[in-house]
């Protein structure tokens, strides 16, 4: 439901960039690092919605993969610390079955007195 209303919106954004865009048809001086040159408007509009929709789209596809990769390397190393993790409760486990013959009987020490 959320990428349903993420669509949505965009789309409506754009239908206003567009809309923004049809009405602003004159031509304008774009300067670049080794010139200028005459464009118009509506092409400066888009074209700069598109390059700051494909910088957004590029750095949220970046976090994405870093994110992932990172999910998998915890995900790794909760493997290993479970596996270590029931490895010494198994040892835990053998211990106590060993020494449990070795506990000693508790003893009231008024009965011995009273002997």
């Amino acid at each position: 439901m959320k990428f349903q209303w993420t669509l949505l919106f965009g789309l409506l954004f754009a239908i206003l960039i567009a809309v923004f865009a049809v009405f602003n048809v004159d031509s304008v001086e774009v300067n670049y690092v080794f010139g200028t040159a005459m464009w118009p408007l509506v092409l400066v509009i888009l074209g700069s919605a598109l390059l700051g929709a494909l910088t957004s789209g590029f750095v949220a596809i970046f976090r994405s993969y870093r994110s992932n990769r990172r999910i998998k390397e915890l995900q790794k190393e909760l493997a290993a610390k479970e596996t270590t993790i029931a490895a010494q409760q198994n040892e835990i486990a053998g211990l106590q079955r060993y020494y449990k013959p070795f506990e000693p009987e508790s003893v009231d020490l008024n009965e011995k007195a009273a002997e």
